[in-house]
């Protein structure tokens, strides 16, 4: 009898092992690490609903080279710290892929555990630091602040005519960044940044850099923060009259901050990489299948996280196999067009580095929308996928 349970326990225990490796075989497990709550609550559960989405019709239409996507969300609180050991659990999940987190404080620590596990790791964050320190398993679904700040201090300087400009930051990772780079792009066309002001994370009130900066009587007024802060930031700025250009990127239009700002948003103008007003088809057809699934209109992050899924989707079909290695490889200098992969919504490149490029917008905010004032050129755009 004794003889009997032993075979029958290592019958039981070799069918387990079967099935887990046919389990992994079949599925391809990614992990998300979003700000779910916190202070990034906004930005983490766009991304993380725009990544179900992708996922979902993905697997409707049979996979990723015949393996369904199995994806695992984790919420940072919008803590660095949590974020780094969150990492660190998708590398003992033995996943193929991380996406990322989206604040880049939380990012520049945790892509450190991707990092040395070999594991890619696809990230809406946009601190320009993040490809800078020759990470090669880290890309980019949005632009980085290299190439989005020369687009918008391009527009301060010739459409707006300006001189001067007043800068009010948020003092964190992405905003710090945003600042240093935004006021070297300015300078490089001769514009002077005469107040550079700086905001703690989470702020509620506006009033002193609100009149820091109008003081400083700039000729155009740059607002770079997360969306609660741009929204209240508005609403100060509309409150004390200021009547001069006010000027952002990304963040500063977005549905969220409109949606929080109400009429205080009206005539604020952003260079943005991606908006499902953007006059693209299939941009307005993403947005009908997000609203249809979750009952409010996309910002930026739902895009990064629904094309994010997509263009790796795109890398593993070019790889021909389902291989981290190979998925970082084939990510290298990787083109992607959207007539043969529609789920990337629009023609897409990346660099050695992992730096995204792509058409980009100039919007202005009127009567509580976003209106594209123009449609700006990938920097370096090349044909074909």
């Amino acid at each position: 009898m004794t003889m009997i349970r032993q075979s029958l326990t290592a019958a039981v225990a070799a069918l387990a092992l079967v099935a887990g490796a046919a389990h992994a075989q079949a599925t391809i497990k990614i992990a998300s690490l979003q700000e779910l709550s916190g202070t990034g609550a906004t930005v983490g559960t766009n991304f993380k609903n725009g990544m179900d989405l992708a996922i979902k019709e993905i697997n409707a239409a049979g996979g990723i080279l015949g393996k369904k996507i199995e994806v695992t969300h984790y919420d940072t609180q919008s803590n660095p710290g949590v974020a780094k050991g969150l990492a660190q659990k998708a590398v003992d999940d033995d996943v193929l892929a991380v996406f990322g987190p989206g604040f880049s404080g939380s990012m520049i620590v945790s892509m450190n555990e991707t990092r040395r596990a070999k594991i890619p790791n696809f990230t809406g964050a946009e601190a320009a630091s993040i490809t800078t320190q020759g990470n090669p398993y880290v890309y980019r679904t949005s632009f980085g602040q290299a190439t989005s700040m020369p687009k918008v201090a391009r527009y301060i300087a010739q459409n707006l005519k300006a001189k001067t400009v007043a800068v009010i930051y948020v003092n964190n990772d992405f905003g710090k960044g945003g600042s240093d780079m935004v006021t070297k792009s300015l300078a490089d066309l001769g514009v002077k940044v005469v107040a550079n002001i700086s905001t703690d994370p989470g702020k509620l009130d506006f009033a002193a850099p609100v009149l820091q900066a109008k003081q400083s009587n700039a000729d155009v007024i740059f607002v770079y923060t997360n969306e609660e802060e741009a929204a209240r930031a508005l609403r100060e700025l509309r409150k004390q009259g200021v009547n001069k250009p006010i000027v952002g990127e990304t963040v500063l239009t977005s549905q969220k901050v409109i949606e929080l700002a109400g009429d205080a948003a009206n005539g604020a103008v952003a260079h943005i990489g991606l908006s499902v007003d953007a006059p693209v088809p299939s941009m307005r057809a993403f947005r009908a299948k997000f609203e249809r699934d979750y009952h409010y209109i996309p910002d930026h992050n739902g895009i990064k996280g629904y094309t994010g899924v997509y263009i790796m989707k795109a890398a593993l079909e070019k790889a021909g196999k389902i291989d981290r290695a190979a998925l970082a490889k084939a990510m290298k200098g990787l083109t992607i067009s959207a007539a043969k992969e529609p789920g990337v919504l629009m023609d897409v490149s990346f660099d050695d580095k992992g730096d995204i490029d792509r058409e980009s917008f100039l919007v202005e905010v009127k009567n509580g929308k976003q209106e594209v004032k123009a449609v700006l050129p990938a920097l370096g755009s090349k044909k074909g996928g």
